[in-house]
């Protein structure tokens, strides 16, 4: 079953192959994406890391959350699923 995880506080220079390299050490990721702008392609300093196993997962957040990555102390935790249609 996968899981999926909410990374937020990413630096604007965090891109999708540096957030996957560091979520692997703690499991085999399945995607990791960080969310841009559609408009300017920049980062919105958050993005998400889909692991195989729920204990790959809570190695990652128990590993990563409140840690450093490209200068920046990020928040990991379980992605929760959009209720509605609230638009940001």
């Amino acid at each position: 079953m996968a899981v999926k995880l909410f990374v937020g506080g990413l630096s604007w220079g965090t891109d999708d192959r540096t957030l996957k390299s560091k979520f692997e050490e703690f499991g085999n990721v399945e995607d990791a994406v960080v969310i841009r702008d559609r408009d300017t392609g920049r980062s919105r300093g958050f993005g998400f890391v889909t692991y195989s196993s729920n204990e790959e997962a809570e190695a990652a957040i128990q590993g990563l959350n409140d840690n450093e990555l490209d200068g920046r102390t990020i928040k990991v935790d379980r992605a929760s699923e959009r209720s509605g249609s609230h638009f940001l």
